[in-house]
């Protein structure tokens, strides 16, 4: 799997992924959804980077232009509910992606810390041999990734796979690195330390579905 952390070097990335986490400003929760969108068009923009071109002429009022456009078909696809702010920002920078959304939450049967990854709605386009990113805000077990990708993979067989997160932690990176094919690229606004007993994410910024969207039951 090929890494890439787009915090290493200062930039509004930063700027972003700092307010996300303040207590006294990520209550806000337009504000927070708005830097996650903010955020989810920083690592678009990155992911552009690597996609495939092709070189075409244009016709401006004055000649014509020979530049370059994405030859790619682009398949967005979030994890919900929490990926829907982030998606939002892809869909600003691709807005003639294609989109899928899967929901993936943690069932304790138990009632303890013991979960399980349960994958239920889905509404996915046509993935085959095309460019799929899928997001999710946060990396914590990864397990809800991995879970995601298996359902995906039962729909097609895509082109190549991004993976984009806000942030991650080094446990969820491992568990991905272990299930993923190796082609794959992982996208991390920002590592953090670790996973608590809970396996929420240490310093982290809490629960991003419930900061963008409320408290669910």
């Amino acid at each position: 799997m090929q890494i890439h952390y787009l915090s290493e070097k200062n930039s509004i990335l930063n700027h972003f992924l700092a307010e996300i986490r303040e207590v006294n400003i990520h209550k806000d929760a337009m504000r927070f959804r708005r830097n996650i969108e903010r955020i989810g068009e920083i690592i678009a923009y990155e992911i552009s980077k690597d996609l495939e071109y092709k070189t075409i002429e244009i016709q401006t009022p004055l000649g014509i232009k020979k530049t370059t456009q994405i030859a790619d078909s682009v398949v967005l696809c979030s994890i919900l509910r929490a990926g829907l702010s982030m998606h939002l920002g892809f869909l600003n920078y691709f807005d003639q992606a294609e989109n899928g959304f899967i929901s993936a939450y943690r069932y304790h049967p138990n009632n303890d810390d013991y979960f399980e990854i349960k994958v239920e709605y889905q509404a996915i386009a046509d993935i085959n041999n095309k460019c799929v990113l899928l997001i999710d805000p946060m990396l914590a077990t990864g397990q809800s990734i991995v879970a995601v990708y298996n359902r995906l993979m039962e729909r097609g067989t895509p082109k190549n796979l991004h993976i984009a997160v806000t942030i991650a932690a080094p446990e969820g990176i491992a568990y991905l690195e272990k299930h993923l094919p190796e082609n794959c690229h992982l996208w991390i606004g920002a590592l953090d330390e670790k996973l608590n007993e809970h396996s929420y994410i240490v310093p982290g910024l809490g629960d991003a579905g419930d900061l963008a969207y409320g408290i669910k039951l």
